[in-house]
This record gives structure tokens, sequence and C-alpha cells, in this order.
């Protein structure tokens, strides 16, 4: 089996004072995507380890974004940045994608893993829209990705929650960013002719969340009034080989290491060399 986990970790550093490592030594991922990384590569380096291969890339805009894809097994190729998707350069140094290909064990072909990160925007405001630049940029850069037949697995945290099965209070949050019609029709046109599949919910069926984000404010968290944002979107080859998919929610409030919680699915395959 392949284990592909991804967490937005909301700052390394503070990830780490809160327990991460042990979480990360008892699931064991073969792929670890992380978001919001928000420190230099060597002190994300000292904390996951230097078994880890894989690529890392900061924000310019110092303690913001930054997103990695690491992995037990060197990657045959990576890369940062949205490549030459339409409007991929407004987007350099932001910190938000970054690309890994791997061989899979026994078959010819390539395997993409994909870190993203979708800052969560604002209503009416202009980062709204640059938003929906950046999810332009991103869904054309995995079109590109897909067009020659590789797997392609992308990790990441959307802050967009799809379905009103995708959060607790979706009467709420019809006019707030992350649930507005313009987002969720941007998830209708990745996922509505087939060529992603959003591998949790395909998995999981038409079930309430399991959701992957709580404000760490209020009794959001304890009552899971939470919203499901983070994702793993694949071909259908490859999320045709899933298996299992579950979200490592906390025991309890005092044992979070994140405002979020990791994503993690078994995929019936393995990494090997080409």
């Amino acid at each position: 089996m392949l284990r592909i986990a991804t967490a937005n970790v909301n700052g390394i550093r503070a990830a780490q004072r809160r327990g991460v490592e042990k979480w990360l030594a008892d699931r064991a991922p073969d792929v670890l995507c992380l978001q919001e990384v928000r420190a230099p590569d060597e002190v994300l380096r000292g904390i996951v380890g230097e078994s880890w291969h894989g690529v890392h890339e900061e924000a310019s805009a110092k303690g913001r974004a930054g997103v990695a894809v690491l992995s037990r097994v060197a990657p045959v190729a990576v890369r940062t940045g949205l490549g030459a998707a339409a409007g991929a350069g407004d987007f350099a140094g932001s910190g938000r994608w970054v690309e890994a290909d791997f061989a899979v064990g026994g078959e010819p072909g390539l395997l993409t893993v994909v870190s993203v990160y979708v800052h969560k925007g604002e209503a009416g405001a202009p980062k709204q829209q640059e938003k929906y630049r950046f999810l332009g940029a991103v869904h054309a850069r995995m079109r590109a990705l897909a067009v020659d037949g590789r797997h392609l697995v992308v990790c990441g945290d959307v802050n967009i929650a799809h379905r009103e099965a995708d959060l607790k209070n979706w009467k709420g949050n019809l006019t707030h960013a992350g649930f507005l019609p313009e987002e969720r029709a941007w998830m209708d046109g990745l996922l509505g002719d087939g060529a992603f599949v959003d591998v949790h919910r395909a998995l999981v069926g038409d079930v309430p969340g399991p959701y992957t984000w709580w404000s760490w404010r209020g009794k959001a968290f304890d009552t899971d009034s939470g919203w499901r944002i983070d994702y793993q979107f694949a071909t259908p080859g490859m999320a045709s080989r899933a298996v299992t998919a579950e979200v490592d929610r906390a025991r309890s409030y005092a044992e979070r290491w994140s405002d979020h919680a990791a994503v993690v699915i078994d995929y019936d395959c393995s990494l090997g060399p080409l």
C-alpha cells in the first residue's frame, strides 16, 4: 500500500510544540503533503527528519503559506510553481504549489503528487478575486499534468466546502468565503467531467463531513461544527486504487496540533524505481 497524508500544519513550529512529530511517527505515511509550513527549509527538515526526500517552497513573504511534498522514496523530479498555466506568473514565489514525480512500482508511467494551499479569500474583497485567479491557474495546471496519462494526486487545503455535507453550518455561510456559489462552481467544474475524483468523498459516500477544519475559538471542535476543506483529488485510475480514507481528528481539543486534521488515504500501489 501507498499511504499519502496531507495536512495544513498552521505553522510547523507551532505544530511541533503541539505534538505533530508523534502523529507522523504513528501514521508513517510514504508521502507527506504539508501546507502553511511558514518556516525555512532547514526548520522543516529539522522537525520531520533528514530521511525525507522531496520539495518545499517557502513563500517570499516571510511567515506566510509554504507547501511541501516529502517522501520516503526519492522522487525522480520536483517542481515549484504552476508551470505554464495561464496566470501562473502572478503566483511565483507564493509558496502555494509544489509537485513531485514518482515511479510507480511494477508498471510504466509516473505518479505526480502535488501539495497546494489556497488562501481563504474574503467575499467582496480583492483577495477573493485573487483566489479565483489562483483557482483558475490550478485547474489549468491539473489538466496539463493529466493530459499525458500519468497518475495524479493533488493534496491540500483548498479552502472551499463543495457541498452542504461538507460543512456543519452551511445555511449560515452561504455568503461567506469558502462556500460562495462561484467557489462551489469551480469545484463542480473540476470534478464534473470525470477527469478528477474527490477521493475521500468517493470512499466515504454521502455523509456529513468528515470535517477537516474547526475554529480554535468557542466550542466548534467539541461540537464538531467543522468544514471539509482539505482534499485529495486524483485522476480516475489512481482514485480506483484508493482503499481507505481517514481524517485524523484529535481525540480532544487539547491534543490538536493544528486547526486542521490530516487526511490519510491508502492506495493499492507502491513507489519504485523507473
